[in-house]
């Protein structure tokens, strides 16, 4: 396959190509200083390059403030403060729940311990208000029960009279 370039005629343009590709990238190695071969192993003598990780450049941009200072950041700053805000009172809501449910449940325990204070002092005013109750605290003063029934008393103005 024949190619025809700059007035000059090729052979393999893959070929060639690959030559020129090749020489361009010994002149940059050159000028880095990195030499060719080591033509006492033949093999090439370079050092590995380490490549700086993605996570750890986003890091330093954060924490040097490069990251604040691109368009793309500085366009959204008021997004940014409102998503800031919004978190705030997300977190302020989620507090003030808490403080309100654990008054919900004081104010519960307080009303159970009420409740049980109410049917116990209601059980003893029925205990001690029984009549047999009331015939031994009213004995221990000197007080009698009465044998006789009770009946109705009718009165008008001057008279007083007594009805069987």
């Amino acid at each position: 396959m024949t190619e025809f370039r700059g007035n000059q005629m090729r052979e393999n343009a893959v070929e060639t190509e690959w030559n020129e590709i090749s020489s361009v990238k010994d002149t940059r190695e050159e000028a880095a200083g990195i030499p060719k071969e080591d033509e006492e192993k033949g093999r090439l003598k370079t050092k590995p390059v380490k490549k700086p990780h993605r996570g750890r450049k986003r890091v330093q941009d954060v924490l040097g403030g490069d990251y604040l200072s691109k368009k793309t950041v500085a366009g959204n700053v008021p997004f940014l403060i409102y998503l800031a805000v919004l978190t705030l009172f997300y977190i302020a809501n989620t507090y003030n729940t808490e403080r309100i449910y654990k008054e919900i449940e004081k104010t519960k325990t307080e009303l159970k311990e009420l409740r049980f204070e109410y049917i116990t002092a209601r059980s003893s005013l029925m205990f001690e208000s029984k009549l047999s109750e009331l015939n031994k605290r009213t004995q221990a003063i000197g007080l009698k029960e009465t044998v006789i029934p009770p009946y109705k008393i009718f009165y008008s103005g001057d008279s007083i009279q007594t009805g069987n």
